[in-house]
């Protein structure tokens, strides 16, 4: 009787493996190919876009009547090392009409204290148009030296909370989110609004491309070198975060199905994030819920609309340079995925949400969401097929080999791409870097940020949130050499 029960666990679990191995082939196939094919929609779009604007007149688009005034809103708690850059670079850039209104969210060090001696802020009594809820506001900062400047400080709340906050003093029809680590190009900001020009009925949201700032000299909020940090974390996240918005978000943009506008750098028109209720606290990445909560408005309304990545604009921002607050970081960003896609889980093959409910929910759930689990399994029961003689060597190998190669294909693509575009990176050797970590990255970094995932899905099946500490070091050109 025991043989028998043991007989039968045996082949149950041999099966299992069986079917297992089949299931990730195919499963590898269909991740591949669609990443394949949305990066050839990147390159596509990406030409078109060099195409339309290589003549482009952006000093007549400042001065045109159709560019609307923006406010920038920077949310900001405990960013006494790099605010004073942020806004510097805020208040340099080339645009018509603009505020930047700083939203001190209750912080602890001395960011407020920064702001007030930087700008000579004075204490202003004024009105508050209470569209959203928010935290209590304390006081109303204006600059005695920066008419456009203002400076709210309010409890914390949490940076959705801050910038609702900063929607309800706001003065302008279009706002842009910048996160107070970022440092935008003094140009940017035109490019960013051109797609509300061209389209201006159908454009409610658009997002630039975010650079990695570690590593390159800054000076007064402008970057005067870009440049590659020592610190070789950093150099893998130089790597992924071109990928992701070259190979990826150019793609899904293309394809109308934008789901993320990165919380660095974003502009939206005002109304609409209004008329949804603002930003919310329901999730983890409030970036990526409030576009998906944009899409479903316009299609439930049976509006036309566009949603729209432009990869000219660029933000700098700072990035983890140690593997704890990279885990924290990373473990929030899956963790805020799941909790988006479940609030919209009725979305998911809906023919009434066009191409967001029809491709893009699905592709993230099955292919970001879910991959991996998936791939940690693999890790798992492939060398256990191995081990039990089901798989030869030569099919463990040539598993691996695909997985790895894929992954190697898409990041050296993305980085030929920006080159052949945009040419950030003046050194070559700096780009033989790059290539080089497009290689190794794939070598045990992917994997880990793998477990990560994981680990968030279980965190959050336990209702865990938790943000995470991120560590400033600044932007002085000191810090940039070291590679701190």
């Amino acid at each position: 009787m025991f043989n028998d029960v043991g007989d039968y666990i045996n082949h149950g679990l041999i099966g299992f493996i069986i079917g297992f191995d089949k299931f990730i082939v195919i499963y590898l196939i269909f991740i591949n190919l669609g990443l394949l094919g949305l990066f050839a929609f990147s390159v596509r779009s990406l030409w078109r876009f060099i195409q339309a604007t290589i003549l482009s007149d952006y000093e007549q688009i400042r001065k045109s009547e159709l560019t609307l005034p923006v406010s920038l809103l920077v949310p900001a708690f405990n960013e006494q090392h790099t605010i004073v850059d942020t806004v510097n670079s805020l208040l340099d850039i080339e645009y018509g009409e603009y505020e930047v209104i700083v939203i001190n969210d209750g912080s602890t060090d001395n960011t407020l204290i920064e702001l007030i001696h930087t700008y000579q802020l004075e204490i202003r009594s004024e009105p508050v148009r209470l569209q959203l809820d928010t935290k209590p506001i304390r006081a109303i900062y204006r600059s005695t030296k920066y008419p456009n400047l203002v400076v709210l400080d309010k409890d914390n709340g949490g940076k959705p909370d801050a910038l609702n906050a900063g929607l309800n003093i706001s003065r302008y029809p279009l706002f842009g989110s910048i996160d107070a680590d970022s440092i935008i190009e003094k140009g940017a900001l035109l490019r960013l609004v051109r797609p509300f020009i061209e389209y201006p009925e159908e454009t409610i949201a658009a997002g630039g491309i975010v650079r990695v700032a570690n590593g390159c000299d800054i000076k007064d909020g402008k970057v005067i070198r870009v440049g590659l940090p020592k610190n070789k974390l950093v150099v893998m996240q130089v790597v992924e975060y071109i990928r992701a918005f070259l190979a990826g978000r150019a793609g899904w943009s293309a394809a109308r199905s934008l789901l993320i506008i990165s919380g660095a750098f974003g502009l939206y028109k005002k109304r609409e994030v209004i008329l949804v209720g603002g930003y919310s606290n329901a999730t983890d990445s409030e970036d990526a819920e409030i576009v998906v909560r944009l899409h479903r408005k316009m299609y439930e309304q049976g509006k036309k609309h566009r949603i729209v990545f432009v990869p000219d604009p660029v933000c700098w921002t700072e990035v983890p340079e140690n593997m704890k607050t990279l885990t924290a970081q990373r473990t929030r960003w899956h963790r805020g995925l799941l909790q988006t896609l479940w609030l919209n889980r009725d979305m998911f093959f809906q023919k009434k949400y066009g191409v967001v409910g029809l491709i893009g929910i699905p592709w993230y759930v099955m292919f970001e969401l879910l991959a991996p689990i998936i791939e940690v399994i693999g890790y798992i029961v492939i060398p256990l097929s191995w081990f039990l003689g089901i798989l030869d060597g030569q099919h463990v190998f040539l598993f691996l080999f695909v997985a790895i190669f894929f992954g190697t294909l898409l990041s050296i693509g993305s980085l030929a791409l920006d080159e052949l575009t945009f040419r950030r990176y003046a050194r070559w050797q700096d780009v033989l870097v790059l290539m080089v970590f497009g290689i190794i990255e794939n070598l045990g970094f992917r994997q880990y940020l793998t477990f990560i995932k994981v680990r968030a899905l279980l965190e959050a099946c336990f209702n865990r949130r938790e943000w995470g500490v991120m560590t400033r070091v600044g932007f002085s050109p000191k810090m940039a050499k070291k590679g701190i």
